[in-house]
């Protein structure tokens, strides 16, 4: 069996709203090791329960709401799952690492992890609750580095294009997209490295590309941030169906 079964590897949807886009990753492995997610991220079982677990417990459901920066494992069924990351969405409940969607909620996650873009500006919105937009200058900032991971803003470009100096930019920065200025870029670039590899880029190039040092420094990101290697997630491309982003 693939370990991406009918599926590309990832998909960028923009937020007609906000800035932040809305990656949707399938997985078609039977297990994830420990890693800790960069963002607020909705999994959805393709063909049964997704478990989440970690130390402090263990959450099952045909759709899980999982807490970003929480170390945690995560098993599927035989078919594996499709996940879809909520960029600058803050994690809202009051669970230690994840609540199961049901009903109506879950079966707007599995929408939206089809690709459909009311659905995922709709699952923004409920799971988002008041959410302030940003402000001008911050939505430029988010945009440019998530478009572009090589154009390696520095901290003093970040200072002077908020107008602030850079301690206190890079405060307000972190509280307006709930990462590191510099988290938020590693992030950006694994997003770009996997729409590179998925359009059929060799990993080296999707690094150099994406703003990695060399292709070590790429797998060893991607496995922190998704619990597997580059090798094994794109194992299975040969074998995708057309990509999400034609539905």
């Amino acid at each position: 069996m693939s370990l991406l079964e009918k599926a590309p590897i990832m998909m960028a949807v923009a937020d007609p709203v906000s800035p932040f886009t809305s990656p949707i990753f399938p997985v078609g492995v039977r297990r994830l090791a420990a890693h800790p997610n960069p963002a607020l991220a909705v999994l959805v079982g393709r063909t049964g329960p997704v478990t989440v677990a970690n130390e402090g417990g263990r959450v099952t459901g045909e759709a899980l709401i999982v807490r970003p920066a929480i170390s945690h494992c995560v098993s599927f069924a035989e078919r594996g799952a499709d996940v879809i990351y909520l960029n600058g969405l803050a994690f809202s409940f009051s669970a230690p690492l994840a609540v199961a969607a049901t009903g109506a909620l879950a079966q707007l996650a599995a929408r939206a992890i089809g690709g459909e873009v009311d659905a995922i500006a709709e699952l923004r919105a409920r799971l988002g609750l008041a959410a302030a937009p940003l402000r001008t200058n911050m939505a430029a900032i988010v945009r440019a580095i998530q478009a572009d991971p090589m154009t390696r803003m520095s901290q003093t470009e970040l200072a002077r294009r908020l107008g602030m100096e850079r301690t206190q930019a890079l405060r307000r920065f972190k509280a307006a997209t709930g990462l590191t200025f510099r988290a938020f870029k590693l992030w950006s670039g694994l997003q770009h490295a996997a729409r590179q590899i998925e359009a059929g880029a060799l990993v080296r190039t999707a690094a150099m590309d994406a703003g990695f040092a060399d292709t070590a420094h790429l797998s060893r990101s991607f496995r922190a941030m998704f619990g597997l290697s580059p090798s094994a997630a794109i194992a299975g491309l040969g074998e995708s169906a057309p990509s999400l982003a034609t539905r």
